[in-house]
């Protein structure tokens, strides 16, 4: 804004000099003069413009990237909680995530409240009859994983590769427990992104600029991210207008 500012100041100030040499300067030399400062005019114009038109061309650019890296977070995400569904942890391997996408399966069941006889009440009481509720879970079928979550698409396959970023960058999986008690603990995963790999080919002050960004629409800190090592949340950091599902 304050670049802006001074443009039009000295865009203002050249006029005022274009002004002052045709109404004082010699008419012999007044066209080279008033050439060179209209040039002047057009070229700090042009600057003006690019100083208001660059950051939208970059806010474009880095929404456009974003919404295509939440989308494979997404999939990290989704198949991160299938496997922990099954495994009972999560894993901080993509090849085991791909291996369980392509052989695991899920099981359907069926749940159902039922009264049992407790045999040690009875003895309790007497041999009255007594009994509790129990719930008794059933196997009916296992579906597999991969038809669940991803049907024909084979995009699993992939979604460790960052988009835009250079090639060979890959969204680092993190995977863990949580708890102070070794009784008390609980799975946790992340997996994300430097906003910087993302941004690589952008200005370098506007994406110092972005890292630091705090707005409730924006996305928060240097990564873009999902899951966390220090809590148990699978969420990731992004506002609701790049992923209005998660």
């Amino acid at each position: 804004m304050k670049l802006a500012l001074i443009i039009i100041g000295a865009i203002l100030l050249t006029i005022l000099i274009v002004w002052l040499i045709d109404k004082f300067i010699p008419a012999k030399i007044k066209p080279v003069v008033t050439l060179v400062l209209w040039v002047l005019i057009a070229f700090l114009g042009y600057q003006t413009f690019m100083s208001v038109y660059k950051p939208i061309l970059f806010n474009q650019v880095k929404e456009k990237r974003y919404a295509q890296v939440i989308e494979k977070l997404v999939d990290i995400r989704d198949s991160q909680v299938a496997y922990k569904e099954v495994k009972g942890k999560y894993t901080n391997s993509y090849d085991s995530l791909i291996n369980f996408i392509e052989n695991g399966k899920f099981a359907i069941v069926e749940r159902r409240d039922t009264l049992v006889i407790d045999e040690e009440l009875t003895r309790r009481f007497g041999g009255v009859e007594t009994r509790v509720e129990q719930t008794i879970i059933d196997t009916l079928d296992f579906v597999s994983v991969k038809d669940s979550l991803f049907k024909t698409s084979t995009r699993y396959k992939t979604m460790m590769n960052v988009p835009f970023a250079k090639e060979g960058t890959k969204f680092k999986l993190n995977a863990g427990e949580v708890g102070e008690d070794e009784d008390d603990k609980f799975p946790v995963f992340e997996a994300y992104v430097l906003k910087k790999d993302v941004l690589h080919d952008q200005d370098k002050a506007y994406i110092a600029q972005e890292n630091k960004a705090i707005s409730v629409e924006e996305i928060k800190g240097d990564a873009v991210r999902v899951g966390s090592m220090e809590e148990v949340k699978v969420n990731g950091n992004w506002p609701k207008v790049y992923d209005p599902k998660s």
